[in-house]
């Protein structure tokens, strides 16, 4: 059983100084006091821990053992005060993110390249997952925030709404004759479509509008990765959906083209996700500050 850890440090301080007074000089307190609190420690232990002697105090054979673990002790205590010191400054520590192929790619990455060169001593860990999956390695304590497709909602978790982005249909030169003017949504799902897997939240939300207004999709082509999905478009196996704004580039080019509908796909938003009950580090907290305040530039 350990004893009042007060006692333990009078012990180490009139040990390490050699002198009950200096050690009081050092603890702020008075001579008696440092006496008593060393009478009782070695009535909690069942023996005597010092011998006065002309010049102070030295330790028994019994004080030196305990000496030899007390140092350790402090040793650790000066360790665990340092990181965490250095966590607070960011020097030291450790972020655990989960984010989609997608959303790691053209939202975080750009944003993670300027933390790691500003904090390069800080462990960066990234977890590719579906939002879904992402919500789970969260509630396992196994990823310290997740990026995330909104909308999703969970009592358990905290959402931050961060940019707005907007989904559009794309196609290669094979369909680019759909692009010239807006296009009904029926007329749209006539065609074949590359779409991303069920399980997904951005498959969730396209399924979604389609029943609001009454339609229900059927994919011709399922893929797990967004990637892939733009390249059998421009391929010209069919109509895939995407982000507009991770496209940009694609559409510049000519490489893609913007099929747009009559009624358009509503705005999106990026979430950071965080676990209600579980504080964030230092170093995460200041990722999770920088990627929250984005969408206020």
């Amino acid at each position: 059983m350990i004893h009042n850890m007060e006692l333990y440090q009078v012990f180490y301080i009139t040990a390490k100084a050699g002198s009950l007074s200096k050690a009081a000089e050092e603890l702020f307190v008075t001579q008696p006091a440092v006496t008593h609190s060393i009478k009782q420690l070695e009535a909690k232990l069942g023996g005597q821990l010092f011998v006065r002697t002309a010049r102070g105090v030295t330790l028994t054979t019994e004080g030196r053992e305990l000496f030899t673990y007390i140092e350790q002790a402090y040793h650790f205590i000066q360790n665990g005060e340092r990181i965490l010191t250095e966590m607070h400054q960011l020097t030291h520590g450790e972020v655990r993110i989960g984010a989609g192929d997608t959303l790691c790619k053209h939202f975080l990455l750009p944003h993670l390249k300027q933390f790691h060169e500003a904090f390069p001593k800080i462990k960066i860990q990234v977890t590719n997952r579906t939002t879904t999956e992402t919500i789970a390695l969260l509630k396992e304590g196994k990823i310290d925030l997740g990026i995330v497709n909104l909308p999703y909602s969970d009592s358990q978790i905290t959402i931050q709404e961060s940019v707005s982005i907007q989904d559009c249909f794309l196609a290669g030169d094979m369909y680019k004759h759909l692009a010239e003017k807006p296009i009904p949504l029926e007329q749209l799902l006539e065609q074949p479509l590359i779409l991303l897997e069920k399980g997904s939240s951005t498959r969730a939300y396209l399924d979604h509008f389609a029943q609001q207004n009454g339609l229900s999709i059927k994919p011709e082509i399922e893929l797990g990765s967004v990637d892939l999905l733009i390249e059998f478009a421009r391929n010209g196996f069919g109509i895939a959906c995407a982000t507009k704004e991770f496209v940009k580039q694609e559409l510049l080019d000519g490489a893609l083209y913007e099929i747009q509908l009559t009624t358009p796909l509503p705005a999106r938003k990026v979430g950071i996700v965080t676990l209600k009950s579980t504080p964030l580090s230092a170093s995460a907290n200041h990722l999770f500050e920088t990627l929250k305040g984005i969408h206020t530039r």
